[in-house]
């Protein structure tokens, strides 16, 4: 599916237009719209009461918002698209605590919600086009609160360039959109401080511009600096400090059968590879059963390649933040210079592969793996690729 597909779809074309409800829900068949309008919100801040009807109040004030119309059609889309999907994940995570409603984490579970949708009931995966349509709707749906709470960040200006950074990959987001469907969430409620969180919100927007980060990612001297910056080193945006990594470790990441071993194989036929796959086959260890010595094994492997600075490359799914950043901090220990690279595939052509493999993961496993999944964002290490395949 390709994303103009979606214009005809119940996106507004004009400020007189209204959204199609029955149309849209039935688009979006599979996600949990009718949930929306039993989970409950803190009367506090919510005066609407619940999901369902705060979100059909941000797609309004968002179509009012001149601004709005005034976008390219694929944005103006991706925009709406995340208006509309914004609040989710609140359906898995609201609860009641000390007798009010709360939903810790919301952006993003909503955001894993509408990854998993997308990629298995939209196809929109496997093209570079549609991974990054997909990812723009996703990754505001992950920061949808930041520009509310920017200004009260220790260092606002490193935060707001580095949610910025993911301006690299998905050129269509920026800190101006983010900051329309911030204000259209803030407008979309009623409670005594919607004008206070206004303010906090264009706050946030006057950060970004005077940071260089309003329209897209702040430009940084070289790619050194800005993993250093963005990692919170106590360095000046605006410097280029001297490289002393000695060599490249590539970090593999995605999802199994999107041909991590074929890119290895044809793209670094004569580097090391440390495979978890390898480890687990070598040490009788299946995919279900617990992988501690199998990480602990990878990780010596690691570190006898590090020793010696002999670049190398870790072969392993590596589908959560966390998991990433585990590997880099080791790797970067060493002084090594880190690069991720993601692969990606149609999802019928990943479980064709997926089939083919000696060791088949199980595909309920796999549809796991992809609700967990976050694709890797600039922040993570020095460079950070999404290739597909």
């Amino acid at each position: 599916m390709e994303w103009a597909d979606w214009l005809e779809d119940g996106i507004p074309c004009s400020p007189s237009d209204t959204v199609d409800w029955p149309r849209t829900e039935s688009f979006f068949e599979g996600l949990p719209f009718t949930e929306m309008s039993t989970t409950p919100q803190n009367p506090e801040f919510h005066g609407e009461n619940d999901v369902y009807t705060h979100t059909g109040m941000v797609c309004g004030e968002l179509i009012r918002n001149c601004d709005f119309f005034g976008l390219p059609d694929r944005q103006r889309t991706e925009l709406f698209l995340a208006a509309l999907l914004h609040d989710l994940g609140k359906v898995k995570t609201t609860r009641k605590e000390n007798g009010k409603w709360i939903s810790p984490h919301h952006a993003s579970v909503g955001s894993h919600i509408v990854r998993e949708f997308l990629c298995r009931n939209k196809g929109l995966g496997g093209t570079p086009e549609s991974i990054r349509f997909r990812e723009t709707i996703c990754t505001l749906i992950q920061y949808h609160m930041r520009p509310l709470h920017l200004i009260k960040q220790e260092e606002p200006g490193r935060e707001a360039r580095r949610i910025a950074s993911v301006g690299e990959l998905l050129p269509d987001f920026s800190w101006k959109l983010l900051g329309m469907l911030a204000e259209a969430d803030m407008k979309g409620r009623i409670a005594d401080d919607v004008p206070e969180g206004l303010t906090q919100i264009r706050l946030s927007r006057m950060t970004a511009e005077e940071c260089g980060c309003l329209d897209g990612s702040y430009l940084f001297q070289d790619d050194y600096t800005k993993h250093a910056y963005l990692n919170g080193r106590n360095v000046q945006p605006d410097q280029s400090l001297f490289d002393d990594t000695w060599g490249e470790v590539i970090l593999m990441s995605g999802l199994p059968g999107t041909g991590k071993d074929y890119w290895i194989q044809h793209q670094a036929p004569d580097c090391p590879v440390i495979s978890l796959d390898g480890i687990r086959k070598e040490l009788r260890i299946g995919p279900e059963e617990e992988q501690g010595p199998v990480i602990r094994l990878a990780q010596e492997r690691a570190r006898e390649q590090l020793r010696i600075r002999q670049p190398f490359i870790l072969n392993a799914t590596n589908l959560t933040k966390e998991t990433r950043k585990k590997w880099v901090n080791l790797f970067e220990r060493y002084g090594a210079n880190v690069r991720i690279v993601y692969l990606e595939t149609d999802w019928q052509i990943r479980q064709k592969r997926n089939r083919n493999r000696e060791a088949e993961v199980p595909e309920k496993e796999v549809e796991k793996m992809l609700g967990k999944m976050s694709l890797p964002m600039p922040e993570e290490a020095r460079k950070v690729e999404w290739i597909c395949t």
